[in-house]
């Protein structure tokens, strides 16, 4: 079938809006309407070449949520009118890494920058009218009106959530919340500094409070974004990291934060330097922001890393396992304990999505979703 998406044909690059011919769904695979996506800062990264895709063309999105039009034949349990939301990593369930509850690491994400399908690099579900093939972010590329995903990038839910909604959790709420509660694994009474009040950061925040963090610290140098960040669970809030390191000192004794997490978009090597030095001995700094490849390394003491015991901690999905995750995270929705709707700033339509990504980098999107009629 013939559907609409917004793609990039280069890297950096501008989202075009363009008609796209997709497969139908193989056996493992889904035919899904798209309802709503998020527009998260990966997606900007591919456009701007501070993340370059695998494949160009590379349709765009992968924090979605839709409906299943149509379900790939020998694939049981699924069925037409299905609800899903997608997780943007892949878990095969098999792999060491799922085997072991570390589905984020699942080996199935290694061709999800090439956007082909996840068991061959050359095997795309989407072409250009001419022929042409296109990738899909995260193997998804929920900037369209309609895709083709694999089951193991789906998950169902009840029919009754909105999914303009519930699609956030396909990354950012993950993302930041699994950095906090698995990465950062705050523990009640804990000073937690958030760098970045962003989409991500606001869940870390979510997430350090759901851990029990007495104290939550929010950085970020846009005033609203502050402000933000403590309606939704934010104790205090800085413009930058050395601040919120002298306030963490001022109430440890002198000792620092338990934990940093560095969700700015583009994290610098000052800023692993600032969130670093913030951190009390044995203390941790969770690095979920992206570093840009440039940098290949970062400005810290290797003195105190050892002396300290101080620890980095990449942290990819929040090192999270959505499968048990999203139910959890759709419980504590229900109950009012986790907030999404506070989230989203702003709707757009697919036509809107480089407008979308401007208001983001303005500073004016906590998260701009698309919705889809």
């Amino acid at each position: 079938m013939q559907t609409r998406a917004a793609l990039l044909r280069e890297s950096p690059g501008t989202y075009e809006v363009t008609t796209v011919e997709l497969d139908d769904p193989r056996q493992g695979e889904l035919l899904i309407k798209m309802v709503a996506t998020g527009l998260c800062h990966t997606d900007d990264h591919m456009r701007s070449g501070d993340l370059s895709p695998g494949h160009l063309p590379f349709i765009g999105g992968h924090e979605g949520a839709g409906v299943v039009l149509e379900v790939g034949p020998h694939t049981p349990g699924w069925d037409v009118g299905d609800h899903v939301i997608f997780a943007f990593l892949p878990a095969c369930g098999k792999c060491r890494w799922c085997s072991q509850g570390q589905s984020s690491l699942c080996d199935l994400g290694a061709l999800t920058m090439v956007g082909s399908r996840l068991d061959d690099p050359t095997d795309f579900r989407v072409q250009l009218p001419d022929g042409t093939p296109v990738g899909q972010a995260a193997g998804l590329g929920t900037f369209a009106e309609h895709t083709v995903v694999s089951v193991d990038s789906a998950i169902k839910v009840d029919k009754d959530l909105p999914l303009d909604k519930v699609c956030l959790l396909g990354c950012a709420v993950g993302t930041g919340w699994g950095s906090a509660v698995n990465s950062a694994e705050v523990a009640p009474g804990d000073v937690v500094i958030v760098a970045g009040a962003g989409g991500i950061g606001m869940n870390a925040i979510q997430g350090a409070s759901h851990a029990g963090a007495s104290t939550i610290i929010a950085v970020d140098p846009i005033a609203f974004k502050r402000e933000s960040a403590l309606t939704l669970g934010a104790t205090h809030a800085f413009a930058t990291i050395p601040e919120a390191a002298d306030f963490a000192r001022s109430l440890t004794n002198g000792q620092g934060a338990d934990s940093t997490i560095l969700t700015i978009g583009v994290v610098q090597g000052q800023d692993v330097a600032d969130g670093f030095s913030a951190i009390r001995k044995a203390g941790t700094l969770v690095l979920t922001g992206m570093v840009p490849p440039s940098i290949t390394s970062l400005p810290i003491s290797g003195m105190e890393l050892t002396f300290f015991q101080k620890r980095i901690q990449g942290s990819m999905y929040g090192a999270g396992n959505a499968r048990v995750d999203i139910p959890r995270q759709i419980r504590m929705y229900r109950e009012g304990r986790l907030k999404l709707d506070e989230l989203i700033t702003k709707t757009y339509t697919l036509d809107e999505v480089s407008q979308g990504y401007a208001d983001m980098n303005s500073g004016q999107n906590i998260r701009g979703v698309v919705i889809f009629d």
